[in-house]
């Protein structure tokens, strides 16, 4: 297995951030300009499964002088519980890509106002509404929108205080949902020219038996990477998953899960950098880099 040099370990890359698009507050153009100013040197926008932002972001990157990729975060279902894979550096005119990632958004808007019934079981009457006041595109009206409603109208003081009483499993509002089978959000981004990624692991209830068929059955269907630097992470997760990015031969990756300026713990850029004696996911997606001319 090749390792980093110095140089690219210490590459300020941030591969997974949300535009209104999805459930972020900030345009493309938006998250873009704070990319640049923080430092940020390679940037991937990563939409819940959708792709109809990545032209702006692109162009916006592009503008002000920045080195893009091009990337979606789309929801599968794995024993039971909702998973995230990072695809980056695949061709976003892919037609089965783009099918799947719109079948994987049906059914959102349904979810949504059973979400919506549950609370008004416990006296939290128009969160349905309340919730689409916050949402860029409806096909991706999500948990993250209610949140933002129950905190504007006083409910709770902040998001984690939301997730904390409601929309959790076994709290009021949660409703589950069944995402892309593994494979074949794997496959989609495969065989758009893309590579795919677990995303924030450490994030997930998984036992260890669990998690090690996770990431066998990921490598299986041709997954590549693992987030082993992210917001959502610790410094323990940090040495688990650059351990198990070896122990696997996986790529290892680099995101903020960035949101909202207001919500997010972690800002664009902020990150550590990778450890060393990794292979960061630039190295595998070097002819998939879109560069300023």
């Amino acid at each position: 297995m090749t390792t980093a040099t110095a140089a690219t370990d210490l590459l300020n890359a941030d591969l997974h951030c949300h535009s209104q698009v999805s459930d972020g507050t900030l345009t493309p153009e938006g998250l873009a300009a704070r990319a640049a100013a923080n430092g940020v040197q390679l940037w991937a926008l990563t939409d819940h499964d959708e792709v109809g932002g990545l032209h702006r972001a692109r162009d916006a990157a592009l503008a002000v002088g920045l080195n893009y990729l091009t990337g979606a975060e789309i929801s599968v279902t794995f024993a039971g519980i909702t998973v995230h894979i990072v695809g980056l550096g695949f061709d976003i005119d892919d037609r089965a890509l783009r099918e799947g990632l719109e079948r994987t958004r049906g059914g959102r808007e349904e979810r949504a106002r059973e979400m919506a019934a549950s609370l008004a079981q416990v006296g939290i009457h128009g969160a349905f509404e309340g919730a689409l006041q916050y949402v860029g595109n409806p096909e991706l009206i999500s948990r993250t929108h209610f949140a933002r409603h129950l905190v504007a109208t006083g409910v709770c003081a902040d998001t984690s205080e939301v997730f904390r009483r409601f929309l959790t499993e076994g709290k009021p509002g949660y409703v589950p949902h069944r995402w892309a089978k593994l494979g074949d959000a794997v496959r989609w981004i495969v065989d758009a020219g893309g590579m795919a990624v677990i995303a924030h692991p450490g994030r997930y209830a998984f036992t260890p038996t669990e998690e090690y068929a996770l990431f066998t059955e990921f490598i299986a269907h041709g997954g590549q990477g693992v987030e082993v630097i992210t917001g959502s992470h610790n410094q323990a997760d940090y040495v688990k998953y650059a351990d198990m990015a070896k122990e696997f031969d996986l790529y290892a990756s680099r995101g903020s899960d960035f949101h909202s300026p207001e919500e997010s713990h972690t800002d664009l850029g902020a990150l550590p950098y990778l450890p060393g004696q990794l292979k960061p996911v630039w190295e595998g997606l070097e002819s998939r880099i879109i560069r300023p001319q």
